[in-house]
């Protein structure tokens, strides 16, 4: 199918040349065999590469005839790609930090200039997912950071996207926030939940200093058989919205006596829907911020509903009592 856009009006040139001019194997020249060209689409522009490609001549050496190309060239882009690695960068952002969608994606690449299909921006996500992959399971890596701390806190929880699928199990080190172990599976049976503690500690170079996790009975019974001597921990929020049961119900009770002496906003804004003026946009706004505190939750436990909503009421009475002062308002 032919194009129905214009190639970018400008396009950068930008030569790369091999940092060695010898064979890395056996020490002796390698010569230019040719020159090739790569076009790249980055967020900055549209690059053309020109890569000077070495041979070694050397027909004893293992890396004979074999093409030496620019180091450089990995910091651009993967092998065989298009675009750079700012777009995957930027593409895995939006999608795990800002939770955009694909299309959202497509349209916030396409306001920054970057000339891209639907489907590269999916292609493009996965690419950055098998980079993440390779990070995380970088053993050399992990190693040197742990042997650092000299041990682990081992975190263990369970994710589930959707009843019935399969649930997605992390092992994670509270003290550096490295993931050990993400594994899929059918049950979280004592015995499956068993081998993947095993398989961790047997992979680790240091001591496991402690466990936390949630109360789930399978958990703690196989944390119990695989690790006797550690000491196990409920995990801080758990713990913490399990005490502050108690006192969310009282607060939720609470919002919503405070509730039943602040309704009729509704009927107050139509009655100056009518009036212009300044005393219309003063009742106007202080009917917007009754409105406002009624729907802006807080979350339990640190952040108690029922109290924001009393401290919001709160302030907006304090502040009708000033403008009564001043005269400005008369209280009814």
């Amino acid at each position: 199918m032919s194009r129905t856009r214009r190639s970018p009006a400008e396009v950068f040139v930008h030569a790369l040349e091999p940092e060695h001019q010898s064979c890395r194997v056996c020490g002796k020249a390698a010569w230019v065999a040719y020159h090739t060209k790569r076009t790249l689409t980055r967020l900055d522009g549209t690059y053309q590469l020109i890569l000077t490609i070495r041979r070694c001549r050397n027909q004893s050496c293992s890396q004979f005839h074999q093409p030496y190309r620019p180091e450089e060239e990995g910091a651009w882009a993967l092998p065989h790609g298009e675009f750079g690695l700012d777009i995957i960068a930027l593409i895995g952002n939006l999608r795990y930090v800002h939770h955009r969608s694909i299309p959202e994606i497509h349209q916030e690449l396409s306001q920054r200039g970057v000339r891209i299909a639907e489907r590269s921006v999916t292609n493009l996500l996965a690419r950055y997912e098998e980079l993440v992959t390779l990070h995380l399971t970088n053993q050399a890596r992990l190693h040197e950071i742990l042997i650092a701390q000299g041990q682990v806190i081992l975190a263990l929880d369970g994710l589930q996207p959707d009843v019935g699928h399969e649930v997605l199990w992390v092992l994670r080190d509270c003290l550096s926030g490295e993931v050990l172990l993400a594994r899929s599976l059918l049950s979280a049976s004592e015995t499956d939940l068993a081998t993947l503690l095993r398989e961790v500690q047997l992979s680790l170079p240091v001591p496991i200093g402690g466990m936390v996790s949630d109360g789930q009975h399978s958990i703690r019974n196989a944390v119990h058989a695989t690790l006797p001597n550690i000491p196990h921990q409920l995990c801080h929020f758990h713990y913490l919205r399990e005490a502050a049961k108690p006192v969310y119900e009282a607060d939720r009770h609470a919002k919503k006596e405070l509730k039943k002496y602040i309704r009729g906003i509704r009927p107050l804004e139509r009655s100056i829907e009518q009036d212009k003026g300044t005393e219309a946009e003063v009742i106007h706004g202080y009917c917007l911020a009754v409105r406002s505190a009624l729907t802006d939750d807080g979350r339990p436990p640190l952040s108690a509903p029922g109290l924001k909503l009393h401290e919001r009421i709160s302030q907006i009475v304090a502040s009708l009592a000033r403008l009564a002062k001043k005269g400005i308002y008369r209280a009814s």
